[in-house]
């Protein structure tokens, strides 16, 4: 990049994605070369700084994120998406991992630029997400053919509402067990509790609260405070280990531990996680999506208690201490589940030139 072409400053849209904010560009708009782009990246953001001070960096990595996107030449994606998080108070840039909440507004911003002609209605987008090898479908409202960012979808950690973000994610089922239903079954007893030990994006055991002696409504800080129940759920996690094909897990953050209970607010189910040895204050969203598949397995602890929608595609509400992830799934007659994701929304903060 010239001096020249450096004052004349880059092009550059700043968007909310789900409870995430931050930069997102077209790839061919950033330097070609890493080493060169990281640096605008830090530039731009205001790192290494506490404060990011000197950059659009709101000091948090929630909201110091990056997209960088372009036209795939995959034939099953639209467009090619790369995370990137830029650290707050160090000079790094690292595409380490994915972010499902910037990827939410990776759509409306490829409809925006031109990369992906908008249909009447809604306008699916195919996203190949670079950090992970999957691809992703989000449905975005094009009323007219122009994207829309208003609505009355609500997520918890986002004040106001807006258009609704569906992201159907491909190919997560068996993510890290190798199948869906690691045991073949979708109720097993172990140490004398039913449960299903299930991994549709994240491997989790799924139990009824009740069968462990509570309400699965308590605090989180309640439940961290019953080392007879900790003590317990542990035993059978370590036992579901080798079960799910994960080895030994004794030094392991998975399974994650997830107890089921009636809904409380008018959602699917209400729960509870141990991730692993410590109550979630709300749930994964992997880890919610799996729980919700798990509801939708006849006879299992999840099911018992679920209230299901109808239809091929279910959205359902999983609830946990702070509120509730939406989920997103798609079933084929019989609700076998073929597809899943999450519920998020975004919103276009501004767009122009950033220096």
């Amino acid at each position: 990049m010239t001096t020249s072409e450096h004052y004349a400053g880059t092009r550059c849209m700043w968007m909310r994605g789900g409870t995430s904010k931050g930069g997102y560009f077209l790839a061919d708009d950033l330097p070609e070369d890493v080493t060169a782009r990281d640096a605008l990246l830090l530039r731009v953001m205001g790192s290494p700084d506490a404060r990011q001070i000197d950059g659009m960096g709101g000091a948090s990595p929630l909201t110091s994120k990056v997209a960088l996107v372009s036209a795939s030449s995959r034939q099953d994606a639209d467009v090619d998406y790369l995370f990137l998080q830029v650290f707050v108070d160090q000079a790094l840039v690292s595409d380490a991992q994915n972010c499902g909440n910037i990827l939410a507004g990776v759509g409306a911003f490829a409809i925006e630029r031109g990369l992906v002609p908008a249909r009447d209605d809604v306008t699916d987008v195919r996203i190949f997400m670079r950090n992970t090898g999957q691809v992703a479908t989000a449905s975005i409202a094009t009323p007219e053919g122009v994207v829309s960012y208003h609505g009355d979808e609500a997520i918890d950690g986002v004040p106001g509402s807006a258009a609704a973000v569906p992201l159907v994610f491909d190919d997560v089922a068996g993510s890290m067990c190798g199948e869906l239903l690691p045991t073949g079954n979708a109720v097993d007893e172990v140490a004398g509790i039913q449960v299903t030990m299930i991994d549709n994006g994240m491997p989790i055991v799924v139990m009824r609260a009740s069968d462990l002696g509570i309400t699965g409504c308590e605090r989180p800080a309640e439940l961290d405070a019953n080392d007879a129940l900790k003590a317990r759920i542990e035993a059978i996690r370590l036992a579901c280990g080798p079960l799910m094909n994960l080895g030994d897990v004794s030094q392991k953050s998975v399974p994650k531990m997830t107890m089921v209970a009636p809904a409380q607010n008018g959602g699917a189910f209400m729960t509870r996680s141990f991730i692993p040895h410590k109550c979630h204050d709300t749930i994964g969203v992997f880890a919610a999506v799996s729980a919700a598949t798990a509801a939708l397995l006849p006879g299992s602890p999840a099911a018992d208690l679920a209230t299901i929608p109808g239809g091929v595609r279910k959205v359902m509400a999983v609830e946990h201490p702070n509120g509730a992830t939406t989920c997103v799934l798609e079933c084929d007659a019989q609700d076998n589940v073929q597809r899943a994701g999450m519920m998020r929304t975004t919103r276009k903060l501004f767009d122009g030139m950033i220096f």
